[in-house]
């Protein structure tokens, strides 16, 4: 292991160590042939809905866009963190230099800032379908949905490199080499580095609030709009097919800031490290796992476009009808 220095490129090449989830050690290998599964589910599964989308032309609609958007955001997601994790079940504690471990936080806090607003991209757009349907195809034209579909992604990368940048040049505490976690989070990342982290604190809860409350509130206020819309809708049969297009999506935005609020608003500061790693399993390895099966099970349209797709993978497959 090298020796500390002030910073700069040898600070980067330190090698820090993950404990990962070192309690279950004495299970052998379940741990890691459970998670393995549910990686291989969960990249599977979200590639699958990424093809169905594309293989459909009847999904070739502004919803199903996103959708498409937002399984490539899980892939991407889960695929920062699983690796590093199923690596640990196998060889114990695992190290990891600081300038890996920085790069895997930004990319993690960059998807997940993307997501939170892909999320909220969603819900204006069932917004205008339900509350304003005869400019629908006008307002959400393909133009608007790249535009809301890239400012996702870029939003979240260039928001993250704001506290990126203020990590980077900070020295690490002389003997501080151990994160009691299986990824680099934002708050052991930062328990690492000597110094006024006071700004970089700042920073980080700013725009990680920002980022994940004000698409919060977007989607509260969209589905509020459908919501009165929908009551006023006089047959039973169209207020059902008007929330129905938004059930997936409302289950899926429950799924993943219950998990946030779980993680970040539930007092942890007391809990046994163990079970606040798996408080951070829900929303790292959980809410990437359902949400394909979310929209598998709630959308018929997208269920119809797997059975299709099913039929053209396997020759001699019966197709169901969608």
């Amino acid at each position: 292991m090298r020796k500390q220095s002030g910073g700069g490129r040898e600070n980067q090449t330190t090698l820090l160590i993950l404990v990962g989830f070192e309690e279950l050690q004495s299970l052998g290998f379940l741990p890691f042939a459970l998670f393995l599964s549910i990686y291989v589910v969960t990249v599977g599964g979200n590639m699958l809905i990424v093809l169905a989308v594309a293989s459909s032309r009847t999904l070739h609609t502004p919803m199903y866009f996103f959708l498409c958007h937002f399984s490539l955001l899980e892939i991407g997601y889960t695929s920062n963190i699983m690796p590093h994790l199923l690596r640990s079940f196998l060889e114990g504690r695992e190290t990891i230099s600081l300038a890996s471990c920085l790069l895997q936080f930004y990319i993690f806090a960059s998807l997940a800032a993307a997501e939170c607003l892909l999320l909220s991209a969603m819900s204006y757009d069932r917004y205008l379908a339900i509350c304003r349907p005869l400019h629908y195809p006008a307002l959400m034209n393909t133009w608007l949905c790249g535009c809301l579909a890239t400012g996702a992604w870029l939003s979240g990368f260039s928001f993250s490199a704001f506290t990126l940048a203020l990590a980077a040049p900070l020295p690490l505490c002389p003997g501080r080499r151990e994160i009691d976690h299986y990824f680099c989070d934002f708050a052991p990342v930062v328990g690492l580095f000597c110094g006024d982290v006071s700004i970089l604190w700042g920073a980080g809860v700013t725009i990680s609030g920002f980022l994940t409350l004000a698409p919060f509130l977007l989607i509260v206020a969209s589905y509020a709009l459908v919501l009165r819309t929908g009551l006023r809708i006089p047959s039973g049969p169209g207020r059902h097919k008007a929330f129905s297009t938004c059930s997936s999506h409302l289950s899926v935005v429950g799924v993943f800031y219950g998990t946030l609020i779980v993680v970040y608003v539930a007092p942890t500061d007391h809990m046994a490290p163990l079970l606040r790693k798996a408080f951070s399993v829900l929303y790292t390895v959980f809410t990437p796992m359902v949400n394909p099966i979310i929209y598998s099970l709630k959308n018929q349209e997208v269920k119809g476009a797997l059975h299709r797709l099913w039929g053209q993978l396997i020759p001699g497959h019966a197709p169901g009808v969608g």
